[in-house]
């Protein structure tokens, strides 16, 4: 018997096996849990499903966060497989390649609400759809940075979207916490995943990273998912609105 034996939930973010996504879902299938996963568009799907598949998936779904009803979709389509679900694993996050490019304050205002609308409102209103679906002592989990709490370069506009993502899991932990579900962040350190190839000079942050953290290395997709492994299960039953940093410890000494 696993540690998640029994419990089913959906992953939002899965982009190809490099993603942080990825290596959450290696883990959670290798603790025993049912997962179904979700794809932007049939590009994304091409890469997602065989994955998917790999680890015994049978609900493969189409959402764009931008859509609720397709949100909203995807949880009915949850509920009538499976009735209740256990766990939300938010890894969602998007900027314009140019909004990263240029300075901070030449931020174009389209940009910015895109950033802010997939990258940090779309876990609001993914836990609103996911509410009457989700049992009591269920969890979600989202993605998030340093970036959210300190100035990184070129990592700009992100960086308040993920600020922002930040605060809503303080306040949705503190709304669901008398529901029985808690709301918690995993702040990964730098890894080469498809989203950081739109930041510049992202080889010179791993390298940076590297150098400062107190483990002298970077952290791996396994890592991250050990992470959200414990934050989705019992384990941490006690833990909500909480930012969990999983780094090698650079939070630490980059300060």
């Amino acid at each position: 018997m696993g540690l998640m034996s029994g419990k089913k939930g959906v992953i939002f973010g899965v982009a190809n096996d490099k993603s942080i996504a990825w290596g959450v879902a290696q883990q959670l299938h290798a603790a025993g849990a049912e997962i179904a996963y979700t794809y932007l568009n049939e590009a994304l799907e091409k890469r997602v499903r065989p994955l998917a598949e790999s680890l015994g998936a049978t609900i493969i779904l189409p959402c764009d966060v931008q859509n609720e009803e397709e949100m909203v979709a995807v949880f009915s389509e949850l509920e009538k497989q499976w009735g209740k679900i256990d766990f939300v694993v938010h890894a969602i996050a998007f900027a314009n390649r140019e909004d990263l490019k240029r300075p901070f304050s030449q931020t174009s205002q389209d940009g910015f609400r895109l950033a802010l609308d997939v990258s940090a409102y779309s876990l609001v209103s993914m836990t609103r759809c996911a509410l009457p679906v989700l049992q009591e002592g269920g969890s979600i989990v989202t993605m998030s940075y340093l970036g959210a709490v300190r100035t990184v370069p070129a990592y700009n506009v992100m960086g308040v979207a993920k600020a922002a993502l930040e605060s809503s899991v303080r306040y949705l932990a503190a709304e669901l916490g008398e529901k029985g579900i808690r709301v918690n962040a995993v702040s990964a350190g730098p890894i080469k995943t498809l989203a950081a190839a739109g930041i510049a000079d992202f080889k010179k942050k791993l390298n940076v990273a590297e150098e400062r953290a107190p483990l002298k290395r970077l952290i791996s997709q396994d890592e991250v998912g050990k992470s959200a492994l414990y934050l989705l299960s019992d384990l941490s039953s006690g833990v909500t609105g909480e930012i969990h940093y999983v780094d090698g410890g650079f939070s630490i000494a980059a300060g």
